[in-house]
């Protein structure tokens, strides 16, 4: 498994070893030890997954309690994943983070907890899988809003993006209160 720092300290990106072969091909995803080994000693007790189509943006999302931490891959498909530091004593309080992530490069990112999550649909669609570190807590829920403009995310759209109507109501990073 490699594994490459985020420009946020303690987001990391993994790239599994892929064994390929004339049947197709076998990867690792998840190995307790090994992910122990490369700084990810946390415990995962839920795994999610979403079907978006293209276009669709989901997020930015984060629970006050019971903050989750989340390993993140594509299943299907091709996303822009972005992560945004809330942890009000980092340097990086408020920056942003994003990769892509595709059934074709295989790569997952690990959010701690701390930041708000969320991603675009760029493939026709996308089904997404990601382990979390404790259980949602709707009451806990809350979202920032994605275009903030003091986040100044750079999203990769193409066209008007399709939202819930939680995610276009979210809040401000200058409202975000711990």
């Amino acid at each position: 498994m490699k594994s490459t720092p985020a420009e946020i300290a303690d987001v990391i990106i993994f790239e599994p070893r892929l064994f390929p072969d004339l049947r197709g091909y076998f990867l690792e995803v998840y190995n307790e030890r090994s992910f122990a080994a490369l700084g990810v000693t946390e415990r995962f007790v839920q795994d999610n997954q979403s079907h978006s189509k293209q276009g669709v943006l989901r997020g930015m999302h984060y629970q006050l309690e019971q903050a989750q931490g989340k390993l993140v891959r594509v299943l299907q498909g091709e996303i822009f994943d972005v992560a945004v530091d809330l942890r009000p004593n980092s340097p990086s309080f408020g920056k942003w983070v994003g990769e892509t992530l595709s059934s074709e490069n295989h790569k997952m990112i690990w959010i701690p907890k701390g930041f708000a999550h969320g991603f675009y649909t760029l493939s026709a669609s996308a089904d997404v899988a990601y382990k979390v570190t404790d259980f949602y807590a709707p009451q806990h829920e809350r979202t920032l809003l994605w275009n903030d403009a003091d986040l100044a995310i750079v999203w990769p759209l193409r066209g008007e993006p399709v939202l819930s109507d939680k995610d276009k109501a979210g809040h401000a990073l200058r409202a975000f209160q711990r």
